[in-house]
This record gives structure tokens, sequence and C-alpha cells, in this order.
């Protein structure tokens, strides 16, 4: 095994592991940077596992134990070019990198389609229909994510926004009540303002759906927690996959709201979009 494939292949396995090395695999791709200084009790706490299954853990990925599992995995974090993307190597062509880069999103994407509760998916959408007004929240790229969100939702004839700016969000959700739903994006689920904001819409009776990585601040502040777990770092590189994952997310939750609607809401559907034909040329036939 090539050190520097280290992450990639544990990222790879996860389909395949146990129950004890997912829980390993999932601890270490969270925060790979403070695995590789963490001792093996505390990784094994981290992952509520035994230190033996850690062990064996990295034996299964053909390292000598924990201690040489750290230095592979250590030198594979400075393997991807810094701020850009871990599967992309500082020498990469065009010819490289390109395919690299569809192949990491679409394994990403396939990752999240098949762990993804349909149970939650269900949920969210309940309370979408429910809702009386829907704000979506994001900073950052979550930002992109949460306009392209009001983009779609705003079709259902229901009071839709989005917001990106710190101070309007904090006073949108101190203003909040029941029958308000709060959808709140952060793939790190770790942004102090974002957390802070979902905790004063929650305190005053609104709905807060989260979406974000598992087990994180954000998501315990939620009411629901739409957890994705996609292994990409953005304290390091830029995010690339988890907002690709984010957006198809949304495009399920719309797609689930206008099913839900039924047949007689097709024609709202079709109203506005038809609106836009006086503004294209026709195709050339």
């Amino acid at each position: 095994m090539h050190y520097q494939n280290l992450i990639n292949i544990i990222t790879d396995a996860l389909p395949t592991l146990n129950k004890s090395e997912s829980k390993v695999a999932k601890a270490i791709l969270a925060d790979p940077e403070s695995a590789t200084r963490s001792s093996i009790a505390s990784l094994a706490k981290k992952a509520e596992v035994s230190e033996p299954s850690v062990n064996r853990f990295c034996k299964r990925f053909d390292t000598a134990g924990f201690p040489d599992f750290k230095i592979k995995l250590a030198k594979s974090l400075v393997a991807g070019v810094r701020f850009v993307n871990r599967n992309v190597d500082a020498n990469d062509t065009v010819e490289s990198y390109t395919p690299k880069i569809f192949d990491s999103t679409i394994n990403d994407l396939a990752l999240v389609r098949d762990s993804i509760s349909h149970d939650v998916i269900n949920d969210v959408v309940d309370q979408l229909i429910q809702a009386k007004r829907i704000y979506f929240f994001g900073l950052g790229t979550s930002g992109a994510v949460a306009r392209d969100a009001e983009n779609k939702f705003f079709r259902f004839n229901l009071p839709v926004s989005f917001h990106d700016d710190v101070l309007m969000m904090r006073m949108l959700a101190s203003t909040g009540a029941a029958g308000d739903v709060f959808f709140v994006i952060s793939h790190t689920g770790r942004t102090k303002e974002i957390i802070d904001i979902a905790k004063i819409a929650s305190n005053n009776g609104a709905m807060v759906v989260a979406l974000t990585t598992p087990a994180s601040p954000l998501a315990a502040m939620s009411s629901i927690a739409l957890e994705v777990d996609v292994p990409e770092n953005t304290d390091e590189y830029m995010a690339m996959t988890s907002r690709i994952v984010h957006l198809v997310i949304l495009d399920v939750l719309a797609t689930g709201f206008t099913l839900r609607r039924g047949p007689d809401f097709l024609p709202h559907l079709a109203k506005i979009k038809n609106s836009l034909k006086p503004t294209r040329y026709q195709k050339d036939s």
C-alpha cells in the first residue's frame, strides 16, 4: 500500500467494514489530523470500541500496528495539494486531476446514497410540508447551498427565504415561532455563530432542521438532524464533495415535497416554468 492513498483507501473500504471497524474509520476520517496525535486509548474511547479493535483495524490496512498506522496517516494528510483537495497531488496534470475530482465526488455521493436515513428524509419533508415559513441559513459555501434551496422551494407557494448574513439570521431566529422551520446548513456543524442562531430559534419554539455532519454540535442543537457523513476535511481543503452532496439532498427533499403535494400542484409548477418562455430564444429544430 502506498501511504499517500491511506485516507482514500479507508474511505473506499467503509461499506465493507464491520461495526467496530466502521466506528474506528469514521472517528479517524472525522478528524484525521487529531488521530495522528491520538493515543490508542483516546481513539478507542472516541470510537466507542476496545483498544484491540483499534489495533486490528490498523493491521487490516497493512500497517504493523497503531504507531505505524499513525505515521502513514500523517503522511497521507500532506499528500494532497494543501487548501485544494486531498486527492490531488502537486504534480498532477489536467488528465489526472480532472478524473480524480469526478471520481471522489461520485464515490462520496454513492456512500451517502447508501447510508442516508430514509426515515429522517421523510420526517424533514413532513416538517417542510407543514411549515408556515421556511428559512434556509448557511455561511460561506453553505450560504451558496442555502441560496440554491431558496431557488427550489419558493416554487412551492410557501414563504421561503435564504440568508447568509449572521446579524440578519440572529434577528430572524429571535422572531421565530411554532410553525417556522429554520433549515440550517453546515458541513462541519462547528461554526459558533450558526450554532448560536439554531439555539435562539429552537428556544423560541421554532423547528430547527440541520443538514450537517453526524454528532456535530449543530446536530445536537437541532430538532431534526439530517446527518451526512462526507469524509471531507474543509478545515484543510476547499469544500467540494460536501457541497455537491448537500445540493443533491436538497433535490431529494424538493422531490419529496412535490410528490407529497400531489398532481393538483403540478399546474402551479407549470405556471412558473412557463413564465420563463418569453425570456429564452427557441431551440434550433
